[in-house]
């Protein structure tokens, strides 16, 4: 009996040997890594918290909730990505700058596209009539009769050369609104992402901290939807001839 309950015990010993880790296994990882740089993982992500948005995500290390609208979305993690963006606007021989970060130029062109993809969709349907009036810019070429739907819209007003004037207009603002980043870059100016102080109607004034943010959180959310809203109607009325027109189905 006493020989049966030995030989039992031994080998539920080796068979718990199999499963410990062996210290020649340990040193030997050790060794490979020695010298090795740290994972750009460990310093793009904050393993201690996960994404509000994306609870099954760690949550991005630059996405702290400190922003208006951080709901930490950032499945690619872009915004841990360190690289200065001032070279998109000035060459970097030019002088030396202490540059614009991922997360700022991230946010800067987010506000840029939200604002025009909110006067985008608007423009296309209420040029196509649906909002009860079709709003088009006086004179002939632009009438009905000549461009039915905004969907024909671009490419008969390339033929007209109205786009020609278009993007001359939008290169001259983009040059002129790229002014103020030139500064930040230089650290003359604090500015905020996408704060160009343009309030002609007044709301922010007299306005706290927390309604401030509340108006700059419903700009944002209004733009996130409305880039979502335009590539839709852009996508649903380009599907056939049918759909060309409100209400595109």
């Amino acid at each position: 009996m006493r020989a049966s309950t030995a030989a039992i015990v031994a080998v539920m010993a080796s068979g718990a040997a199999a499963f410990a880790p062996a210290a020649s296994n340990t040193n030997a990882a050790t060794k490979l890594h020695e010298g090795k740089p740290e994972r750009m993982w460990d310093s793009m992500v904050d393993k201690t918290q996960r994404s509000e948005a994306l609870p099954w995500l760690p949550r991005p290390a630059k996405l702290d909730g400190s922003m208006v609208g951080d709901v930490g979305f950032d499945p690619f993690y872009l915004s841990s990505i360190e690289k200065n963006f001032a070279g998109f606007i000035q060459p970097p021989q030019w002088e030396d700058t202490q540059g614009i970060s991922t997360l700022y130029w991230m946010r800067e062109a987010e506000l840029k596209h939200s604002r025009v993809a909110m006067l985008a969709w608007f423009g296309w349907v209420a040029t196509d009539g649906g909002f009860g009036v079709t709003l088009r810019f006086p004179g002939e070429m632009y009438s009905v009769e000549n461009i039915p739907t905004a969907y024909e819209a671009h490419n008969i007003l390339t033929e007209q050369g109205s786009m020609g004037f278009l993007l001359l207009a939008v290169g001259f603002v983009e040059f002129c609104t790229n002014a103020v980043l030139v500064e930040v870059s230089k650290g003359e100016s604090d500015r905020e992402a996408g704060d160009f102080s343009l309030d002609p109607l007044k709301f922010l004034q007299g306005k706290s901290a927390e309604d401030v943010n509340r108006m700059k959180l419903r700009e944002l959310l209004n733009g996130r939807l409305a880039m979502l809203a335009f590539g839709g109607v852009a996508t649903q009325t380009a599907l056939s001839d049918a759909t060309h027109g409100f209400p595109y189905f």
